[in-house]
Parts: structure tokens; sequence; C-alpha cells
């Protein structure tokens, strides 16, 4: 049986650093998704992931509550995830464009072309909606899961992911 959270943290700092492997294996599923959508590009967004786990390993002293230890490394990461987005230059990969069959390529690239603009209108949004709206429309996690990841109160993420909701559909000129 795997340890929780604060049992592997603790053995950790009490010289079983191989321990740490459980905390990897167990985030880095859990929030890879939030990454690649936070920073916008699945390298970057890996390089954020395992930047944040060093950071987290080389400060885990000074993880207050080891049991709470998912929402701690959440912070060191969104914080990573910012960084890194704000290194990329905006640029338009084509070959990541898959196109299926010529009689479907209009398709593919109406919805190609959709993705781009949502994905523009992501990173249009303020850090905070754009955290809140990932973690509530992409990750599919309950306003308690992410206020106890962001400390923030859950009347407050319901506004921000509302406020992203419509800054979105206003971008998208769904009005």
């Amino acid at each position: 049986m795997e340890p929780s959270d604060g049992e592997a943290v603790r053995q950790v700092l009490s010289g079983d650093t191989e321990r740490f492997r459980v905390l990897v294996a167990r985030y880095r599923q859990q929030y890879s998704r939030y990454a690649i959508v936070q920073v916008g590009d699945a390298d970057a967004a890996a390089d954020a992931m395992q930047e944040a786990f060093i950071r987290a390993y080389d400060s885990l002293h000074s993880c207050r509550d080891p049991d709470r230890f998912g929402p701690w490394f959440f912070r060191i990461l969104t914080n990573q995830c910012h960084t890194a987005r704000s290194r990329l230059r905006p640029t338009q990969d084509v070959a990541a464009l898959d196109l299926p069959a010529r009689e479907r390529a209009d398709e593919a690239l109406e919805r190609s072309e959709l993705a781009d603009r949502l994905e523009a209108a992501l990173q249009r949004l303020t850090a905070e909606q754009r955290e809140a709206f990932i973690l509530k429309h992409v990750d599919g996690r309950s306003y308690e899961e992410m206020a106890e990841l962001l400390g923030s109160g859950v009347d407050a993420l319901k506004m921000r992911v509302y406020r992203a909701r419509e800054a979105l559909r206003e971008m998208m000129g769904d009005r």
C-alpha cells in the first residue's frame, strides 16, 4: 500500500529520498493536463512540471503541512507554469495540425481554427480566470477541490469561472 502524502513527505525528510517517487507518480498524472493547458505547449509544460518537482524536493522542509502536499505542490506548479508561459513566444505550429483525409480537410481546418481561437482567447484571460476555468472545465474539478488547491473561497472561484466563461463568450463572438 502506498503511503499517504504526509507519510511520504516525512519519510523523505527523514532520509528516505526514494519515497519522493511516490509523490511524483501521484501528482505528475494528476496535474499534467492542467500544466499543458495552462502553459499552452506540451514540451514547455513538461519542463514546468519537472522544474516544479525539483523545487518541491529542494524546499520540502518548508512544507508546513505534509498531509496537504498536493495543494502545496500545486502552488509551486502554478508558478512554474506562469514562468514557462511567459517565456513562450506565440507561434502557430503548422506541423501540429492533424488533418485527416482530403475530403475532410475543410472540416478539420475549421475545428483547428476554432481550437486556435479558443486557445488564444484562453491566453487573454487573467491568470486567475484561466486557472479557475482550466481546473473546472478541463480538469473537471469540483469547486471544493479547487478551493483546497488554490486557497480561495468557493464563492470567489465560482465568480472567477463565471467571469472567464463570459469573457470567452465575448472573445469568441458568442454574444
